[in-house]
C-alpha cells in the first residue's frame, strides 16, 4: 500500500458522490477550489451558491491546525473571500517548522452549528481502526481521552455500536472507505444540520497502488506534494515524463550524496528492496526511491540516465552501488526495459566511469558497482543477495 494524501476538496467530492451511490445518503456538500489560475468571474458563474451564502475559506494544502494558525476565515461574503485569498495566495508561511507558499484554497458554505463530532478510519495491516468522539473540533487532542476506538479485522462487518443517524453515517463512510481504497479518512469535526450528518473538515488518503481499478471512481484526482516539498529538476523531469505516458515512472531523490541507488520494477518490489536496505542498516545511504512499470526502451533509457547521473554527480572517491531488479511484471517488457538500462550503463562507460558487475546467485537480480573505492565488507552483498 502506498498511502497518498489528497486535498480536502477531493476528499469531500469523493465522499459526496459515492456515499449517495453506496449508502443512498445525499450530503448537501458544496465546495469550490481556488488556485493562482482561478478566474473568479467564471467561478461565480459556475458555482452560483457562492453569491447567495455566507462562506468559509481556508488553505487546502495537506497540513493541519489551520484554525489554530489563523488561516480559516468564517462567515464571509464572496467579496471578503476574494480579498482574503488574494492577500494570502502565494504567501510563504511556516507550519510546524516547514515553510512553503499557499497555492490552493477551498471555499465552502458557512454552517452554524452547536455539536462537533470526531471520526477517523485508519487502514492497518490486519484491518481498520475506527475512532469516534462526541467532543470533536480544534481541541480534539486535549480531549483524546474521550475518543472511543475499535479495531475491525479485515472482512469483518461494522457492528451497531453507534445507532441512529450518526451510526448510519459512520457505516456509510466506512463503505466508501472500502470501496474507493481509502487508507485514511478523518472528519474533525462533522456536525448535524437539521439532524443530518455534515462534514465540516475532512482529511483523506488513498492507496495509490489501487488506482488501476479506481480510475473512473476517483475521477480527475491530483496527488499533491506534501506542504513545503519542492521537486528537484530530476524529479520534475521524470514527473513530466510520467504524465505523458501510459507507463508508470516514479523517482524520488532522497539523498544526493547517497551511495546506494535503486532501479526496480514494480511498486511492491521497489518497497521490498528499499525496506530491506533500511533493515540492513543502510537507510541513510539510500540515494533514491524508484519504481517503474510498462515503460518503452526509450522511456527506460531516460529514467536510467537520470538515476545514473544522480548516482555519479557527487564523486568523493567512494564506491556507489546500483540495485537493478524486480519481480514478474505483467505489463512490462523486461527485454525492452533492460535494453534501456544497458544503453544508459554503456553511456557511462563511454564517459570513462568504471563499472563492475556482480551477478546475484538468485534469479533476475543484478548489482552494479559504480565508481571506485567503496570499502564495504561482503556482508552487505551477501545479505541483500540472500533476501533477493
Amino acid at each position: 500500500m502506498v498511502r497518498k494524501k489528497i486535498r480536502e476538496y477531493d476528499s469531500k467530492r469523493l465522499l459526496k458522490e459515492h456515499l449517495k451511490r453506496l449508502a443512498h445518503m445525499d450530503l448537501p456538500i458544496c465546495s469550490a477550489q481556488v488556485t493562482n489560475s482561478t478566474d473568479f468571474t467564471a467561478l461565480l458563474e459556475k458555482e452560483k451558491w457562492l453569491s447567495s451564502r455566507r462562506l468559509v475559506v481556508k488553505p487546502d494544502m495537506l497540513f493541519g491546525k489551520r484554525g489554530k494558525s489563523g488561516l480559516v476565515a468564517l462567515n464571509l461574503d464572496m467579496a471578503e473571500v476574494i480579498q482574503f485569498v488574494k492577500k494570502r495566495l502565494g504567501q510563504e508561511i511556516e507550519i510546524e517548522g516547514v515553510k512553503g507558499p499557499i497555492t490552493t484554497f477551498i471555499i465552502e458554505p458557512f454552517v452554524p452549528h452547536k455539536d462537533e463530532y470526531y471520526l477517523a478510519i485508519d487502514s492497518e495491516r490486519l484491518g481498520c481502526a475506527i475512532s469516534f468522539s462526541e467532543c470533536g473540533g480544534i481541541e480534539i487532542e486535549e480531549n483524546w481521552d474521550k475518543v472511543r476506538s475499535i479495531f475491525l479485522p479485515t472482512n469483518s462487518p461494522l457492528t451497531d455500536e453507534i445507532r441512529g443517524k450518526v451510526g448510519d453515517f459512520i457505516k456509510g463512510v466506512f463503505s466508501v472507505f472500502q470501496d474507493l481504497d481509502f487508507s485514511f479518512i478523518e472528519m474533525n469535526p462533522f456536525t448535524l444540520v437539521d439532524g443530518e450528518p455534515y462534514p465540516l473538515d475532512m482529511r483523506g488518503e488513498l492507496d495509490e497502488n489501487a488506482g488501476f481499478k479506481n480510475e473512473e471512481k476517483w475521477g480527475n484526482l491530483e496527488f499533491p506534494l506534501p506542504f513545503g516539498r519542492v521537486l528537484s529538476p530530476e524529479e520534475s523531469f521524470i514527473h513530466d515524463l510520467n504524465e505523458k505516458t501510459s507507463a508508470s515512472l516514479k523517482f524520488t531523490l532522497l539523498n544526493p550524496k547517497g551511495r546506494i541507488w535503486s532501479m526496480v520494477a514494480g511498486g511492491g518490489a521497489s518497497l521490498i528492496y528499499t525496506d530491506t536496505v533500511g533493515d540492513l542498516g543502510y537507510a541513510t545511504e539510500l540515494g533514491n526511491y524508484t519504481e517503474y512499470g510498462g515503460p518503452s526502451e526509450e522511456e527506460m533509457l531516460k529514467l536510467a540516465r537520470v538515476i545514473l547521473d544522480c548516482a555519479t554527480a557527487n564523486p568523493d572517491g567512494k564506491k556507489r552501488a546500483l540495485l537493478v531488479g524486480g519481480n514478474i511484471a505483467n505489463l512490462t517488457d523486461v527485454g525492452a526495459t533492460f535494453d534501456g538500462i544497458i544503453r544508459a550503463l554503456k553511456e557511462k562507460v563511454c564517459a570513462s566511469i568504471h563499472i563492475n558487475t556482480f551477478p546475484f546467485p538468485f534469479k533476475c537480480s543484478y548489482r552494479y558497482d559504480l565508481l571506485s573505492g567503496m570499502n564495504r565488507n561482503l556482508s552487505l552483498e551477501k545479505q541483500i543477495c540472500t533476501f533477493m
